[in-house]
């Protein structure tokens, strides 16, 4: 019985620390050690079975979270700019994904953020996705099953987009859909540079009767050239902190759902 407790807690201390590098990128053993209250030496060991499992990397002291190298490069700036923010937002998101139900994730990097969150915490789910790299993100997760669009190849986000992936759509229902975007404009439209991709989002909230918006403080009050629907169309609003205090009352007084995370969601 004593050993069955101790593989719990173990477990327990595994997930602690997967998710403190995942909402807080590299940490040192000490930090970790403090944070899990746990002492060196089983740190240590925690985080060398994590790397043989291919989870976290170590250098010097230090580790962090396994992340692909071979990104395409203008997708890896969008996806790095305001990274704390979208990975506080994603992990907010986490916890609204229904356990066994089948999902749509887009190709915004906030929403990328929510796929490695759900890789690190696996559950029973179905996601769908026009984002390549969600596809490799939960490639081989426990308990996930993962379904890529086909379509054209949109090289700056990674993302498929286009008619077949349009036709794909039409004949799908999601339980949930979450979404990103470019821009959430001051007439409260939500938008996307790309014709096709603005197309492909707005045929997905179509689908489903409970879509989360996922967008960083930037977004707002900005424009794009393409709409893909608007805010009265979303169940929840997921954002950060940083958006002014006056907007978020103005959109609550509209009747908007509005999650707001901050830094101190990274605590454990």
């Amino acid at each position: 019985m004593a050993q069955w407790g101790e593989r719990l807690l173990a477990s327990d201390r595994l997930a602690q620390i997967r998710h403190y590098l995942y909402l807080n990128g590299m940490s040192g053993v000490h930090e970790l050690a403090r944070q899990v209250d746990a002492s060196l030496a089983t740190i240590r060991r925690d985080l060398q079975l994590l790397e043989e499992q291919g989870i976290v990397i170590r250098t010097r002291g230090c580790a962090s979270l396994t992340a692909s190298i071979d990104r395409e490069v203008a997708f890896e700036a969008r996806e790095n700019h305001a990274l704390e923010h979208k990975r506080a937002i994603a992990d907010l998101a986490f916890r609204r994904i229904e356990r066994g139900s089948k999902v749509f994730f887009d190709a915004g990097t906030t929403v990328l953020q929510l796929a490695r969150r759900l890789r690190i915490s696996p559950m029973p789910l179905t996601v769908f996705s026009n984002n390549i790299m969600v596809s490799e993100m939960l490639s081989g997760v426990e308990g996930v099953e993962t379904i890529l669009l086909g379509g054209r190849v949109r090289h700056t986000n990674r993302s498929l987009v286009g008619l077949l992936a349009e036709q794909a759509l039409e004949k799908l229902w999601f339980d949930q859909v979450f979404l990103g975007a470019s821009a959430v404009q001051p007439d409260a439209t939500i938008s996307t540079p790309d014709e096709e991709e603005a197309r492909l989002n707005a045929l997905m909230m179509k689908r489903t009767e409970t879509c989360f918006l996922l967008v960083d403080s930037t977004k707002f009050a900005r424009h794009s050239t393409y709409s893909v629907g608007l805010l009265d169309q979303v169940s929840c609003i997921f954002t950060d902190t940083d958006l002014d205090a006056r907007q978020v009352q103005s959109l609550r007084d509209e009747g908007h759902d509005v999650v707001l995370a901050g830094h101190a969601e990274g605590k454990i």
